[in-house]
């Protein structure tokens, strides 16, 4: 039976919740409400004139041969980051959980890549493939493959797809670990019993239970892709060569920091906002369905 919580003070509940209202709304819903207001304006780079015209940003960038390409390169890179990033991250964690000797240090060098800063990783990665210092270049060099992300569109969304991957690995690394060891031994030892292969006890005990887990990781990781990997991007390749690597978030900035023209990056915006809100509620609309929890 559940304790009911009950305050002695009415105001104490709400004095709680203050802190985290207001961070929510300064830093979410206060710049999502000023970027849907500016989506229906138009202002020239020295703001001296604002005009309004409504749904004109959205039609200029559904019409813009850019945006639609930048809309494509988005879903390949976040497909890509995601399944990168979990299913390493799955492998290491089985791995993980059955490690006695030194089960402490392996799993802390696993851990360390999500202490490090987006923009950070993105420079490590950077320097390990640079056509003209990076030691994996040499390698590949010396292998018959010429690797230069600085000309190659394909080799520099590579690039920025490992290094956003390698990244957000040790979270679900941390979270797929956390979901194997919550599973009790009783039901893998029942399979044993019953002449189960380790790979059978992985595909029909493991893995469903494993099903919460990996459901929320999915929706974690998509939104990672989506907003998080600016950083890697913009340390790596600026969005190059020739647009190869630009995706939604990049191009909100680019057109509205270096192009300044913020009513078509506040539409983006806004539009990038609606995409993510939509997929989210598809993966808990019909996906969550197939989640046992």
């Amino acid at each position: 039976m559940q304790r009911k919580v009950v305050f002695n003070n009415r105001l104490l509940p709400y004095l709680l919740l203050a802190p985290q209202l207001a961070i929510t709304a300064v830093f979410f819903f206060w710049p999502a409400g000023q970027a849907m207001f500016m989506s229906v304006l138009q202002q020239d780079p020295f703001g001296a004139r604002v005009v309004f015209v409504g749904l004109e940003n959205f039609r200029a960038i559904l019409e813009d041969p850019d945006y639609v390409a930048a809309l494509w390169r988005t879903a390949y890179f976040s497909i890509a980051v995601t399944l990168l990033a979990m299913l390493p991250a799955l492998l290491l964690a089985v791995m993980a959980d059955r490690v006695i000797r030194g089960a402490t240090a392996y799993k802390t060098t696993l851990v360390i890549p999500y202490a490090i800063a987006p923009a950070v990783a993105g420079i490590l990665w950077l320097f390990m493939f640079n056509p003209a210092v990076g030691v994996l270049s040499w390698l590949m060099r010396q292998a018959g493959f010429e690797w230069n992300p600085t000309l190659d569109g394909t080799h520099a969304m590579t690039l920025v797809i490992l290094a956003s991957a390698w990244k957000q690995i040790a979270y679900n690394f941390l979270f797929f670990l956390a979901g194997l060891q919550s599973i009790p031994r009783s039901l893998l030892e029942a399979a044993s019993i019953d002449g189960a292969s380790e790979s059978r006890k992985f595909w029909t005990v493991v893995f469903p239970l494993l099903s919460p887990t990996t459901f929320f990781l999915l929706v974690v990781n998509i939104v990672y892709a989506f907003f998080d990997t600016f950083g890697v991007i913009h340390a790596v390749t600026g969005g190059g060569p020739a647009k190869a690597t630009e995706i939604l978030v990049y191009k909100v900035y680019y057109d509205g920091v270096h192009a300044l023209d913020l009513g078509s990056s506040s539409a983006q915006s806004v539009i990038l906002m609606a995409i993510v809100i939509g997929l989210t509620f598809i993966q808990f609309r019909f996906i969550e369905r197939r989640v046992h929890y």
